[in-house]
């Protein structure tokens, strides 16, 4: 049957696997051909990076100083030596070849040279000392051992020729290390980074010098080196304006004028030339061209005659046509490495976009992690917790009948021929010990000794068994709440963390235009603004960071910098933080930021129970974040260390995890189960937070079996309870967070159970209480707290039965220390849109 099947196989079949063979060599060879055509683009471009290393080999092969010296070569091949060994040989080869351009014999001192130099480099390997800092003194070693020979086989032994060769040994030296700062710059991909100043003039040091090895070659009648050395300005002028240009013209004209001492006027025409070039920034490449025009045009007329002059002029032409032909791409590749331009400021806001998104990436992952983490903990407690209880009753049952059961002559009867019945009688039994522990044989029912012989046997062991099964139960759920708790505190770590991702998300944008706005009005006021960074216009949100010049004593950051931004966003600006950043030079660095619209101001009355110095209640009034502020009482229990202890705990771990972020049921739980599972003892705390949104008065409490808060709104008492088990009782506790609109004016009253109990079971303790708050007199609330405690404590006879804690708060307008300042001439700022 097998060989029919084969033989006789459909004809698609065969057809189809054929296609699959063919499918699959056809992706093998594209597979192969996109190798091939990756390592040839690899290959294309080493070697488009070493045709251009070559040709700057060539031209500094024939760069000369004074038709004398030749640093240039020497230098240029050290620093490839080592930083790119792979095109050592081809721009070996290009520097010898333009040596031979140089007088006799400069071919053979550089060829010598570079002799000298790889024999100290392969000398130095051996050793396992080679390192590029050596590099500048091994070429200063090989030019001066080939210039002192040079000078012993020479006709005569004068202190002209050893002063040239040292000269020209130490210029080799110092131009190994700029070219050491400058070569990375070309031939390997940067980061977006800022160029220190020292890099950029190393980079036009080495430009410059390439441009010497072009002195003396000239088309139609045009210097060569003159019409690149003003390209190059021209640049330079358009990618960093008047500064840079003005630089690269000074750096150029000097090096060459050191090649050609005719033409030391290059130095200052091509300055000037650089810096009217980059005073036209602002008007694109036109305007550039024009002010090098200008610059040239007009130098010319006093450093050359009327025929120079023109020659002068077609050459800043030539040079103006090539810069025009030149595309924006190369100009912003350019500026984007030069501080303080556009281009710059935009790569750096690309650059660290880049970075918030791949770190708010980062932190989703983690989040998802802790989510999955607190997921898989959640369902091993639930698969625990489902078959625990069948299967801790069938270990039980089976203890009991492998114990009392096995030497028992009637096993067989009851347990084969009435398995049901004697079942429920052991189930029945168990049910009885675990009702009533101490139940003895005589209470048992009659019937039970005729089903079983041995009952009293089976109960004492049972009422055995039954304490170690408890026990083990005890272990078993409090491993089960410690997984649950692991479980809720990765659940809120991850929510955090997504939050924090969010946050991270959010949009950054430039906002110049504002910075600009904000500069202008301060220098109005006379202030020196050093920097202006905006990081938020969002309304109640705003954050801004300004260092300025400031004067001792004079506190001008919070009497003229945050009114006038106050008037500005039409939004209250208070200093947030103020940092001195350069002291020696008067700079600071103030932080202004939203001010909150309100602002609560608290009283604080307590005392313990018998006159103690200790109580067990705890207060805290702490700043959340976010312009939430917390008003909180924890009340331990009993009296004492003991109690002070663990309501001090309650609240601090509390608010440590609502200042993380954690939503406030999942806090009050965590704190919960902390205090379960860390000590075996029942002991507990009451909590009483009120979370005061300091921008809007919305006030949300969290009451956890603490006394009633009371708010006084005029004459009105309102009182604000909850019903709650106390915190560290059991695991699976109700939280009911109640949320009520404040007003200003409004006073928080709130207490712990040795106020709100003191009048006894036998009055209306909320009337009473209303009534004492109602005759309270006066505004300040710390007056009112020591006014409603020394009542209390009076209503009970000087006597102190429990321990008391007062707190008042009060919620008011804010006010600013200054009112906002009006400039003419100033008006609002127009806020970015958020996005979301």
């Amino acid at each position: 049957m097998s060989k029919s099947n084969v033989v006789n196989l459909p004809e698609w079949t065969r057809t189809g696997n054929k296609d699959n063979k063919a499918q699959k060599e056809s992706l093998g060879s594209r597979l192969k051909t996109w190798a091939q055509n990756q390592r040839a683009l690899q290959l294309l471009a080493a070697k488009k990076w070493m045709l251009l290393l070559s040709v700057m080999g060539f031209l500094l092969g024939r760069a000369t100083i004074l038709n004398e010296l030749s640093p240039f070569a020497i230098a240029y091949f050290a620093v490839i030596m080592f930083m790119r060994r792979d095109s050592m040989l081809p721009v070996a080869v290009a520097i010898i070849a333009g040596s031979l351009f140089t007088p006799f014999p400069g071919g053979l001192v550089i060829a010598a040279e570079l002799i000298i130099f790889m024999l100290v480099y392969k000398g130095m390997e051996s050793f396992q000392r080679i390192d590029l800092s050596y590099a500048p003194l091994m070429v200063f070693v090989s030019s001066f051992m080939v210039g002192l020979f040079q000078i012993v086989i020479g006709p005569s032994f004068t202190w002209y020729p050893m002063m040239m060769m040292t000269l020209d040994a130490g210029l080799g030296f110092v131009l190994t290390l700029v070219f050491v700062q400058a070569l990375p710059l070309l031939t390997f991909r940067q980061k977006s980074r800022s160029l220190r100043n020292e890099e950029i003039l190393c980079l036009i040091i080495l430009l410059a010098s390439v441009m010497t090895g072009l002195v003396g070659w000239s088309v139609g009648g045009l210097s060569l080196e003159h019409i690149l050395s003003r390209y190059l300005i021209l640049l330079f002028a358009m990618a960093g304006g008047a500064p840079l240009g003005a630089a690269v013209g000074v750096v150029t004209g000097l090096i060459l004028s050191l090649a050609d001492i005719g033409a030391i006027y290059q130095m200052s025409l091509l300055a000037f030339s650089g810096m009217l070039a980059g005073m036209m920034q602002g008007g694109r490449k036109g305007a550039v061209s024009i002010g090098m025009l200008l610059g040239s045009s007009i130098l010319s007329v006093y450093f050359t005659g009327p025929g120079d002059m023109m020659v002068s002029t077609w050459e800043t032409c030539v040079a103006v046509v090539l810069f025009l032909l030149t595309p924006r791409s190369m100009i912003s590749a350019i500026a984007k490495y030069v501080p303080g331009t556009a281009d710059h400021s935009r790569s750096q806001h690309e650059y660290a976009r880049r970075v918030r998104d791949i770190t708010a990436e980062r932190v989703t992952q983690f989040s998802q992690v802790f989510r999955q983490l607190s997921s898989s903990f959640g369902q091993i407690s639930r698969a625990g917790e489902a078959g625990t209880a069948e299967r801790e009753m069938e270990d039980f049952m089976s203890t009991v009948t492998d114990n009392v059961c096995a030497g028992c002559v009637r096993r067989g009867h009851c347990w084969d021929a009435k398995f049901y019945q004697t079942y429920r009688y052991m189930t029945d039994m168990m049910t009885t010990v675990e009702e009533c522990p101490d139940v003895t044989a005589a209470q048992l029912p009659p019937e039970w000794n005729r089903i079983c012989g041995k009952t009293g046997e089976v109960l004492e062991f049972m009422k055995g068994q039954y304490g170690l099964y408890q026990h083990d139960m005890r272990w078993k759920r409090q491993i089960y709440d410690s997984r649950q708790f692991v479980a809720e505190q990765l659940s809120g770590v991850s929510q955090v963390m997504e939050d924090l991702a969010k946050e991270i998300k959010r949009e950054g944008q430039a906002m110049y235009r504002q910075e600009s706005q904000i500069r202008e009005a301060l220098e109005k006021l006379g202030l020196s603004i050093h920097s202006i960074d905006i990081l938020s216009l969002d309304p109640g949100r705003v954050e801004i960071e300004v260092v300025h010049a400031y004067t001792r004593g004079f506190d001008e950051c919070r009497k003229m910098i945050a009114p006038l931004l106050s008037d500005i966003l039409n939004e209250n600006i208070a200093v947030m933080s103020e940092t001195a950043v350069h002291p020696r030079e008067g700079l600071s660095m103030v932080t202004f930021g939203s001010a909150k619209a309100y602002e609560v101001n608290t009283g604080i009355a307590n005392a313990a129970k018998g006159g103690d110095l200790l109580s067990g209640d705890s207060f805290s009034t702490v700043e959340l974040g976010n312009g939430t502020f917390a008003v909180s009482i924890s009340d331990g229990m009993g009296n004492g260390e003991r109690a002070r202890m663990e309501s001090s705990a309650a609240l601090g771990m509390l608010e440590k995890l609502l200042q993380s972020g954690m939503d406030e049921k999942l806090a009050v739980k965590s704190v919960n189960s902390v205090l379960m599972l860390r000590s075996p003892d029942e002991f507990y705390a009451t909590v009483d937070m009120a979370l005061i949104d300091q921008y809007s008065a919305q006030t949300t409490f969290m009451k956890i079996a603490s006394a009633p808060s009371f708010i006084r709104r005029g004459s009105e008492v309102i009182p604000v309870t909850a019903s709650n088990l106390p915190i560290g009782i059991i695991q699976d506790m109700e939280v009911d967070l109640i949320t009520l609109q404040l007003h200003p004016g409004d006073i928080l009253i709130m207490m712990t159970d040795g106020i709100y109990d003191a009048p006894g079971y036998a009055v209306n303790k909320e009337i009473w209480m209303k009534r004492m708050i109602q005759e309270l007199e006066g505004h300040d609330p710390q007056d009112m707290a020591d006014t409603l405690l020394e009542k209390v404590i009076r209503y009970q006879g000087n006597e102190i039965h429990d321990d008391m804690t007062i707190v008042v708060s009060r919620i008011d307008h804010y006010h600013p220390e200054w009112s906002s300042l009006q400039l003419p001439g100033i008006g609002r700022m127009e806020r970015p849109r958020t996005v979301s």
